[in-house]
């Protein structure tokens, strides 16, 4: 089944030269069911590859999605035109009033920074607060998956020699209610 997305975007033609299948916002609203909503809080620096690449794996699916692209207000983009975002993403305020299926929160090359020298981390936090009530399921990728461990479990990151990725057996011991910072 298709992704809905704005009638415009550009990563939407490199995806249908791909085969995915795409739907444009005014094809979408003529038909007559409910679409799986995600929104995604993209922060990495190429906006239009990652947006790409999650819609190739989201577009895999037989159900209508709509793609809801987000960022933070105070984030400065350095490598997306302003045009850019404010043509096609909203900013958090935009949605916070909605609700979600799913949200997915990307990464930012911000790794070697403490989470709280990062700019837009009180931002962030909220956001994360937010989703507990307005989202039924997260999927957080690279440092967005380091922060989200970090707000709610406490797990701090710290380097490692080489790069360290795979499915590993973990366990839950205690949940954190709470910011992790007090």
């Amino acid at each position: 089944m298709p992704i809905k997305v704005c009638n415009d975007l550009p990563s939407a033609q490199t995806l249908l030269n791909e085969g995915i299948f795409i739907m444009p916002e005014s094809r979408a609203l003529s038909q007559d069911i409910r679409p799986l909503r995600i929104a995604i809080l993209n922060i990495m620096p190429t906006k239009q590859q990652t947006e790409a690449q999650l819609m190739r794996l989201i577009g895999n699916s037989p159900l209508q999605i709509e793609i809801i692209f987000y960022i933070q207000e105070h984030y400065t983009a350095k490598n997306t035109s302003a045009k850019y975002l404010s043509t096609f993403y909203k900013t958090f305020d935009d949605v916070c009033e909605e609700k979600f299926d799913g949200l997915i929160i990307t990464g930012a090359p911000v790794e070697s920074m403490e989470f709280e020298q990062v700019k837009y981390w009180d931002e962030f936090t909220r956001i994360l607060d937010w989703s507990k009530k307005n989202v039924y399921a997260t999927l957080y990728i690279c440092w967005g998956a380091q922060a989200g461990l970090y707000y709610h479990y406490g797990i701090k990151k710290y380097p490692l020699k080489e790069k360290l990725f795979g499915v590993f057996a973990h366990t839950i011991e205690q949940s954190r209610s709470s910011n992790p910072r007090v």
